[in-house]
């Protein structure tokens, strides 16, 4: 077993059992095995897949604190933060469920794959995010996947009025509220990241166009 002190460092911060971190190990040995074919993440972050992937997204699952209703994961990709959000889940959370929204097919089959190889229950959807039908999803989050102007269109669209949006955002996250505030009204608390410096995981509440 890895003594990565990131792997230790997650597993006290979230108090998940050997069984959930077992999951998370295989989740990271297939993105490795994968990550050269369909480059799931970038080449410089794979050495820190603790930090920069499984923690960061499970500081998302912190921060919301879920218990039940649906999870719906837009762009997911890699799987961040939603398959690190479902693994969590599946012991800290189990009435919750979660949905990866992934229109490319062959990132769809690496979501698939991990979840059928650690036997978490995830649904995995291809369709495209502004085409699903409303998932009316009670918590929802992406990663990397547009500016918060564009998020809030998939919010309108998937997020029930009383659900709550976590954005993962870069050291930009002030002005991307401020240019989202031209079109939108909402609530916005945002929660310093513990893995990358100056960004900071949005929670996004109240939406409705301005």
């Amino acid at each position: 077993m890895t003594a990565d002190p990131d792997r230790t460092s997650l597993q006290r911060v979230t108090g998940v059992s050997r069984e959930t971190m077992e999951r998370l190990d295989q989740y990271a040995e297939l993105l490795r095995k994968w990550n050269p074919a369909i480059n799931l993440v970038s080449k410089a972050t794979v050495a820190a897949i603790w930090k920069r992937h499984f923690i960061d997204s499970a500081q998302v699952f912190n921060i919301a604190a879920p218990r039940s209703g649906l999870w719906a994961d837009l762009g997911s990709g890699a799987g961040f933060p939603g398959l690190v959000v479902a693994i969590l889940a599946a012991e800290l959370a189990p009435d919750l469920s979660v949905v990866l929204l992934e229109s490319d097919l062959r990132k769809a089959a690496f979501l698939a794959t991990v979840a059928r190889n650690t036997g978490v229950r995830v649904r995995v959807s291809t369709d495209r995010i502004e085409a699903a039908p409303p998932l009316g999803a009670r918590y929802l989050s992406a990663r990397a996947l547009a500016p918060l102007p564009g998020l809030l269109q998939h919010v309108e669209r998937h997020l029930l009025h009383e659900g709550t949006a976590y954005f993962s955002k870069g050291k930009g996250w002030k002005d991307e509220i401020s240019n989202a505030q031209k079109n939108w009204r909402f609530e916005a608390t945002a929660h310093p990241s513990k893995t990358e410096e100056n960004s900071a995981i949005l929670e996004i509440k109240g939406v409705a166009r301005a």
